[in-house]
């Protein structure tokens, strides 16, 4: 068991078009004491975070209609969204991928299925570079 991280207050975004993926992240969040909101695709997404103005993103990879490298790439172009950190959710941990979510100005890169102590972890390094 990693140590309890306490996140009280931040406010996480998880995009991912799967249920089972939004249901576990968001159920490791909560309990850390974040603020979550769940986007079903980028589309989804981006149309919340002009509202929520979340302070960490994670951003699954493979969606449909408006993929991970996509979406991520628009919130970074965005002047106001530009410093917001994103993380890439994949299930290929593959160097090609690693080097592509760069490329669109991702901050890290998770591979699933992600345990509760690397996505509490990654949300405290983020929210901390972000506060």
């Amino acid at each position: 068991m990693g140590e309890v991280v306490n996140l009280s207050g931040v406010k996480v975004m998880v995009i991912d078009d799967s249920n089972t993926i939004r249901r576990s992240a968001e159920i490791f969040l909560v309990q850390a004491g974040c603020q979550v909101v769940l986007a079903e695709d980028g589309f989804d997404a981006l149309a919340k975070i002009a509202d929520h103005h979340p302070q960490v993103i994670f951003c699954d990879i493979m969606m449909p209609r408006l993929d991970g490298y996509q979406t991520c790439a628009l919130i970074k172009k965005n002047a106001k969204l530009r410093a917001t950190p994103v993380i890439m959710l994949s299930s290929k941990d593959g160097l090609f991928d690693r080097a592509r979510g760069r490329m669109v100005g991702s901050d890290e890169y998770l591979t699933k299925p992600f345990t509760k102590d690397s996505l509490l972890q990654a949300v405290a390094t983020h929210a901390r570079n972000n506060a």
